[in-house]
């Protein structure tokens, strides 16, 4: 069985990789802007204000995944009795089709995939679509879900 503690544990770990990362771009694309072989040659030479452009988007990445790390090293793990409705630190596991997937509802980070001991979990938020429709669900609830094409029907199946 798989624990929410790993989990969040290694998001944790994802997200120090994306922020070292980030962050180390970010550095690069700002002193690349800063170049001086980087300044225009013409009117319509934008590769520097490009760099600086890229290098921000970059700094923005790099707090936005700093701010989540902090929010999981911080978070506290609820536990969901049976029939218990869904909400965060949920660990959920929907059918659909015979087939069965795990997510995970977390305040950031969504679109993150764990792999533990060869099973995947997705991490959702309460923003995402998908997040929406399963709060305040509970086992044995029907969700339909639209992305492209035709909705389909989810059933959740368990909530840890």
């Amino acid at each position: 069985m798989i624990s929410k503690r790993a989990i969040v544990g290694l998001i944790i770990e994802q997200l120090t990789v994306q922020l070292t990362t980030l962050a180390g771009a970010s550095r690069a694309m700002h002193a690349d802007a800063s170049d001086e072989q980087n300044k225009p040659e013409d009117k319509y030479d934008t590769r520097g204000l490009e760099t600086a452009y890229l290098a921000s988007s970059q700094a923005r990445m790099a707090t936005e995944t700093e701010q989540a790390l902090a929010v999981y090293e911080a978070l506290e793990l609820q536990k969901f009795p049976e029939k218990s409705p869904i909400d965060l630190t949920a660990l959920v596991e929907l059918e659909f089709q015979g087939a069965r997937t795990l997510h995970f509802l977390g305040p950031k980070g969504g679109g993150l995939e764990i792999h533990h001991k060869g099973i995947e979990v997705l991490v959702i938020t309460p923003e995402s679509p998908l997040g929406q429709q399963l709060l305040g669900k509970k086992v044995g609830d029907c969700i339909k879900f639209q992305t492209r094409g035709p909705a389909q029907e989810f059933k959740v199946v368990s909530v840890r």
